[in-house]
């Protein structure tokens, strides 16, 4: 859970008086994202490492075979989890009573992200079953938060589509109620099946109004920003979470309590989402295409090495 972060309020009115002139402390525009730089590890599949400006998150991709649940025989498992430590930042702390449990922050991501995975159908969970009743793959996310600096969510949604479109599961063969894996060096392994790309966008609201004047709503000059780092996100008065895929489908929209708003600032936000979804989707499939294109040709892989050394 988040500890509690004193912002003096002359640091509150300067941040709020720069958002009113349309100014950030970073130089960004207010819905503009940071730079997003994604990584996939060379040796093993299903591991990969975003960074959105200074937060960073890494993610692995792990399956196994197990029994599917009983009301879902023909589907396989997908599962997230997620570790939040004061290791990421000096602002989270543990408490935790046991192991088992898990934070509130890291409980909101969890179900965030798997609901936009799992309930958008983005992974193809019958394509999971091996043995109807009997056998399927269990798929699970683990991620691990390196640095925080605001916006877990949008980068967790980032770096679990990429693992999953990075990981490969065993190929395997049937022998009547016998599952035969291959090893990598018998059989190439097989890709799981994604069938979109759910991305998440959070906006985060302000008005510079007074207390009073919030109350009475008298006036409507909230101020919306996108991928807010620590310092907006701890004075933001509200928040809305946006999932949607590159084919401008909204497949989740949370917004947990905080300012209101109307409908035009919804549009106005899910607008803005299509027309980022685009650029960062490319991203994500070219970092997946590159990685291929160098497992299949260990020459060039080496060659590049070679020069990368050189330089």
């Amino acid at each position: 859970m988040v500890r509690d972060y004193d912002i003096s309020n002359n640091e509150k009115q300067f941040v709020l008086a720069a958002l009113e002139q349309n100014i950030r402390l970073d130089g960004r525009k207010l819905l503009q994202m940071r730079d997003v730089h994604i990584s996939v590890s060379r040796d093993e599949y299903g591991y990969a490492e975003v960074s959105l400006g200074k937060t960073k998150v890494a993610c692995r991709v792990t399956a196994e075979i197990t029994k599917p649940y009983e009301d879902r025989p023909f589907d396989g498992i997908f599962q997230i989890s997620t570790d939040i430590s004061p290791i990421c930042s000096p602002f989270f702390e543990s408490g935790l009573t046991t192991g088992s449990k898990q934070s509130n922050d890291e409980i909101l991501i969890s179900r965030l992200i798997e609901k936009a995975v799992r309930r958008s159908g983005a992974l193809d969970l019958e394509s999971l079953c091996i043995i109807a009743g009997s056998k399927c793959w269990a798929v699970r996310a683990d991620l691990q938060f390196l640095n925080y600096d605001g916006n877990f969510i949008d980068i967790s949604s980032i770096a679990v589509m990429v693992a999953l479109l990075h990981f490969r599961k065993p190929d395997m063969e049937i022998d009547g109620n016998n599952v035969i894996l291959f090893d990598e060096d018998q059989r190439n392994p097989v890709p799981l099946s994604i069938l979109h790309i759910p991305l998440c966008f959070t906006f985060q609201f302000y008005n510079p109004n007074d207390d009073e004047e919030n109350i009475k709503g008298n006036l409507n000059n909230e101020l919306i920003l996108l991928d807010a780092n620590l310092l907006e996100e701890r004075l933001s008065l509200g928040s809305m979470t946006l999932t949607i895929n590159k084919n401008k489908e909204l497949c989740q929209m949370v917004k947990c309590g905080g300012l209101n708003i109307d409908a035009s600032m919804i549009m106005n936000c899910c607008q803005h989402a299509s027309n980022l979804v685009d650029d960062l989707t490319r991203k994500i499939n070219d970092v997946i295409k590159k990685d291929s294109e160098l497992r299949k040709n260990p020459v060039e892989k080496e060659l590049q090495v070679v020069n990368q050394r050189e330089t």
